[in-house]
């Protein structure tokens, strides 16, 4: 047993390149798991087991063969970008958010290890080559470095102010999103050249100029943070403005409608009054219909209201569809009850399944006699679900209502018939979301159901 304990000893105080190797791999396998939990967090993603352990298992097979084939100047750069191709194609999020993602982690593991690296040299009075050959050396450090980041990913997770949500990414234009991707990717650069330059200079590097570089690399994380702040409110404040006008034009609508009304309201009076005094029921119902449509219209705008349709990006949508169809010669009926501040989707993703079934809706609806589409919004509280029913009249009766939901069928000329079949993938890998599709002589109806979440579940 002696010897045994001796052994090991002597295994872990001397250069030992076996027992590195497999620091190494266990290491890459923690490592990978720990920056996978920040960039979580931070974005505010759920994604099933299956996917953190595809991302675990490839991301540590690439960090493995890098080191083996590159350089360890070159493979730092090479992880980096495949961790970023990782998140993009396994988490299915944009490129902006992937980086995002990326900057989050690699910037904490970076700020971590000038933070910790140098001192723990210092006071061990060893160098670099040192600290990496030797297991002992090398074990109490990640054990330190690895220890305070779970323990910044359990601060993270209790701090709902620290996580960035993705419908905030979502919301803004495009041009900001360019700034704030070049603005990412400069700041990648800037990384990669530390941790780089901490690998291999470390024990070179005079302690006050790693505190410096310390220094630095907080005030470039909080000027990076403040500026994307200012850029995601200028962007917030843009959009604003532009549903206020939105709004503001609906009003002006709903204005002179309202005062047609009251400048005709004696003569309708008079007109229903004849139809009565002359027991023309029939007559009655046909000018009735008349004004209730005129009401109905009436309605419909008083209902494209930013306090009602409560979030912006839906809200702007939905005027905007509106005064497409009504442009068009079409009726376009809403019926709004629902808090949309409480739906359980990705917003971004609701607002492109609703602008698809709604640009489809009116299209179709302007082929027919009787232009008309219908939507609405409502809770059932029964069902613990929320329901999006779309109504549109129809041309073609003969429609198959399992074919156009299959890629490159469209019945539109010059279309590629991708719309309707990106929405039934997205709906089929989604946990809580159904669409049923009906017709019937008069209407073809699409009815979206978004269920409440259970046991911490979400949509991807």
């Amino acid at each position: 047993m002696k010897q045994f304990l001796n052994s090991i000893y002597m295994a872990l105080n001397n250069s030992n390149s076996i027992l590195v190797q497999v620091i190494y791999i266990i290491a890459t396998i923690v490592e990978n798991y720990l920056l996978m939990t920040i960039f979580l967090t931070f974005l505010n993603l759920k994604p099933n087991k299956a996917k953190k352990i595809i991302y675990i298992i490839l991301m540590s097979v690439i960090s493995k063969l890098t080191s083996i084939f590159l350089s360890a100047s070159i493979n730092v750069i090479i992880n980096y970008i495949a961790m970023l191709i990782l998140i993009k194609t396994i988490f299915k999020i944009n490129w902006l958010k992937s980086f995002v993602a990326l900057f989050s982690s690699i910037f904490s593991f970076a700020l971590l290890n000038t933070i910790i690296q140098k001192p723990y040299i210092t006071i061990l009075n060893i160098n670099k080559e040192e600290l990496t050959n030797i297991p002992q050396y090398r074990i109490f450090y990640l054990i330190i470095l690895y220890l305070i980041t779970y323990i910044i990913c359990i601060i993270l997770k209790h701090i709902k102010n620290a996580k960035f949500t993705l419908e905030v990414l979502d919301s803004i234009d495009r041009k900001t999103k360019l700034l704030l991707l070049l603005n990412l990717i400069v700041g990648f650069m800037t990384i990669c050249i530390q941790l780089i330059t901490t690998t291999f200079y470390i024990d070179i590097v005079p302690f006050i100029m790693t505190f410096f570089n310390f220094i630095l690399l907080i005030v470039f994380l909080f000027l990076s943070i403040y500026s994307f702040t200012r850029m995601v409110k200028l962007a917030n404040t843009r959009r604003d403005l532009q549903n206020a006008e939105e709004y503001n034009k609906s009003l002006e609508i709903l204005y002179d409608k309202v005062k047609g009304f009251k400048h005709d309201f004696d003569n309708i009076i008079s007109s229903l009054d004849g139809y009565i005094e002359n027991n023309d029921i029939s007559g009655l119902k046909t000018y009735f219909k008349e004004v209730k449509k005129d009401c109905k219209i009436t309605n419909n705008l008083s209902i494209l209201n930013p306090r009602i349709i409560n979030n912006p990006g839906i809200y702007s949508l939905l005027n905007n569809k509106y005064f497409k169809a009504t442009n068009a010669g079409i009726r376009f009926d809403i019926d709004f009850f629902l808090d949309l501040n409480n739906l359980p989707i990705n917003i971004y993703k609701f607002s492109r399944i609703l602008g698809i079934l709604l640009d489809n809706a009116i299209e179709e609806a302007e082929k027919c006699k009787d232009k008309i589409v219908r939507i609405s919004f409502r809770r059932e509280n029964k069902n613990s679900r929320a329901i999006i029913l779309i109504e549109n009249t129809y041309s073609n009766k003969d429609v198959n209502v399992d074919d156009i939901f299959k890629k490159g069928v469209s019945g539109k000329e010059n279309h590629s018939g991708i719309g309707l079949w990106e929405v039934r993938n997205y709906i089929k890998r989604s946990k809580n979301l159904d669409l049923y599709t009906s017709k019937n002589s008069e209407f073809f109806k699409q009815e979206l159901a978004i269920y409440d979440i259970d046991n911490g579940n979400t949509t991807i």
